[in-house]
This record gives structure tokens, C-alpha cells and sequence, in this order.
């Protein structure tokens, strides 16, 4: 009996060794996956803002790629105001500070945001870069962007176009610092100095800053001054844009002058179906929030190879072409969406 009870202890004890020398089913690895188990990736997602439709359909392809990639937990927080450059920090330190698995930002600043950005890659948290490059991308897992040069050169051509090739224009920029803005308003400029000699630019040089309600008083102001020489007005971005059409209203400007925007809203598609916004640049925003987590996960994976440069495409929207199914995704994009 003694050595039958002995056997059985012995027995116990190299059982209990053995599940204590095998290999855990939990824990995770750079890959973001160990012994068949899953992580759960935490992808923070910050846009410049929050509120206006642009951003809205960035977080929307997020999520769609969230869904698709599966296991990943969109994280969507940013500024208040889109001109806000140290709460945007504070966003990106916070997450840092969480420990997420990576950050998609979209820099407010292509200068502010550079020291923050390698903070969270010294950390180990890879960044992927969208809407608006930083000015060192060294250190960044890609650059997912619509090439905003081309942007503004359409916009250009759009508006030689409702100007048969002559007239005088107003630019409106948007805020000191934003990379995709500028590149905008450099390829509009460029492109009219060199293709249309008739086409005079009377005011380039006014920030019409980052709310609807600075564009309108800005616009307003601006449109005033040229009421009889100007024949048309770009306005590079949503806000801008939503701030012209109040003014052309206040200035009794509607419909006398050709006016291009750039990024749609439900006010610049109910005017350009009146016929009196021109043209709509337009971008893919969902496109956008899709590749940019999906660079981010494939990183963390390592289960695709990740280009440095991920384009999203450019395109017109007019009167003409307005109601065509490519145009009408990228007009109402959140429609299409749900």
C-alpha cells in the first residue's frame, strides 16, 4: 500500500511539472499573435478634427477596416479645433502613454507634430501618416494621402474652365503650417501662372482660418474690397468653403462669381446643383481611414509589405458629372457608408 500511495505522488508531481513547463496559450509577440491566439490591436485614429463630414468619413473607412482586418479596436479621439496644435500633442502623448499598438495621425502642423510623432515610434507604437505629411518622414510607417498638388492644379483647370480662360480670381488659404492646404494652394497658383497668362490673381495672400464662422468674416471682408474686378474665388477645404457661401450671399456675389471648392458638404452640393458652386474638388476620405489602418496592421502583422507612399486618387465634381455613380460615392460619402 505504502509503495502504491508513493507511485501515485510521484506520478502527480511530474503531471504538475510538465503543465508547468509547457508553453502558455496566452501572451502576444511582435507579429501580434503567439500559440494561434489573436492580439486584440488598439489603433488610435486622429483626424485634425472632428466635426465637419471630411473626418466623419475617415473614421468611417477606419472602422470598415477595423471590421474587415478583424481583431482591431478603432481608438478615435482629436482636437476640438483645427488649429489646436498642442492639444493635438496631447492626443498623440496620451496614446502613447496607453501603450496602443499603433497611431494614424493627421498633423495638424507639418513642424509641431515631427517631435511627438518619434516619441511614439521611439516607444515602439508605429505611426502612419495621413491627409497631411510631416515635414521628416523618416521615422513613419507610410504617408496615405491624396496628392494635394494635383488637387489644387485641378481646381486651377476647373476654374479656367467656368471662366473661359480669362478673368480675375481670389485665393483663399486656410492655416500657416497645414502641409496638404499649401500644397494645394501651390499647385491652384502654379498652374494659372503657366497655362492661363489671362487669368489674373488679385488676392492670394489672406488666411481665412479654421472655422466656418473666421471664413465667412474673412471672405466677406475680402469679397468687399474686389466686388468689382473679381470673376471667381477658391476656397482650399471644407470650412473655407462653407465660409464663401455665406459671403457670396452677404456681398450679392451668388452666381456672379465662379466659385471652386475643394471637399464637399450638403450646402456645396445644394449649390452646385443650384449652379452656383462650379466645382467641388474631391478626394476619397473613406479611402483614406481604410489604408491608413490597414498600413498600420499590416505593419504590426507583418503580413503584407507596406509602400511609403499610399496615393487615394483626386477627382472634379461639376454640374455636369455630379450625378454620375463614381461622383455621387465621393460627394455623400457617409451615404454609402451605412
Amino acid at each position: 500500500m505504502k509503495r502504491s500511495l508513493s507511485l501515485l505522488l510521484c506520478l502527480s508531481i511530474a503531471a504538475g511539472c510538465a503543465a508547468n513547463n509547457s508553453t502558455p496559450t496566452g501572451g502576444t509577440g511582435s507579429s501580434g499573435s503567439t500559440g494561434g491566439t489573436t492580439k486584440k490591436l488598439r489603433v488610435a485614429v486622429i483626424p485634425k478634427g472632428t466635426t465637419h463630414v471630411f473626418w466623419k468619413s475617415v473614421h468611417a473607412g477606419a472602422e470598415k477596416a477595423a471590421k474587415e482586418l478583424g481583431d482591431v479596436e478603432i481608438l478615435w479621439k482629436g482636437p476640438h479645433l483645427e488649429n489646436d496644435r498642442d492639444e493635438q500633442i496631447k492626443v498623440v502623448q496620451d496614446f502613447v502613454t496607453n501603450k496602443v499598438d499603433a497611431i494614424c495621425l493627421a498633423p495638424l502642423d507639418k513642424q509641431a507634430l515631427v517631435g511627438v510623432v518619434n516619441e511614439a515610434v521611439d516607444a515602439s507604437i508605429p505611426v502612419v501618416i495621413f491627409d497631411s505629411a510631416l515635414q521628416d518622414e523618416s521615422k513613419i510607417v507610410s504617408y496615405v494621402a491624396t496628392d494635394n498638388r494635383k488637387g489644387g492644379e485641378l481646381a486651377a483647370k476647373q476654374m479656367a474652365t467656368a471662366l473661359g480662360g480669362k478673368g480675375n480670381v481670389i485665393i483663399l488659404r486656410y492655416n500657416a503650417g497645414s502641409e496638404s492646404t499649401e500644397q494645394r494652394e501651390e499647385g491652384f497658383l502654379e498652374v494659372l501662372a503657366k497655362e492661363y497668362p489671362e487669368i489674373k490673381v488679385i488676392s492670394s495672400n489672406q488666411y481665412a482660418g479654421t472655422t466656418q464662422e473666421e471664413s465667412l468674416t474673412k471672405a466677406t471682408e475680402v469679397l468687399n474690397k474686389y466686388k468689382d474686378e473679381v470673376n471667381g474665388i477658391f476656397a482650399v477645404c471644407e470650412p473655407n468653403a462653407a465660409g464663401v457661401i455665406g459671403a457670396l450671399k452677404e456681398t450679392e456675389l451668388t452666381g456672379k462669381v465662379k466659385f471652386i471648392a475643394f471637399d464637399p458638404s450638403e450646402d456645396l452640393i445644394r449649390s452646385m446643383e443650384s449652379g452656383t458652386c462650379h466645382g467641388i474638388v474631391l478626394q476619397d476620405p473613406i479611402m483614406m481611414g481604410y489604408e491608413s489602418v490597414k498600413a498600420a496592421v499590416n505593419k504590426i502583422r507583418r503580413t503584407a509589405t507596406v509602400e511609403k507612399r499610399i496615393g487615394t486618387g483626386e477627382f472634379v465634381a461639376t454640374p455636369e458629372n455630379m450625378k454620375t455613380e463614381q461622383m455621387s460615392k465621393l460627394l455623400s460619402p457617409e451615404r454609402f457608408e451605412k
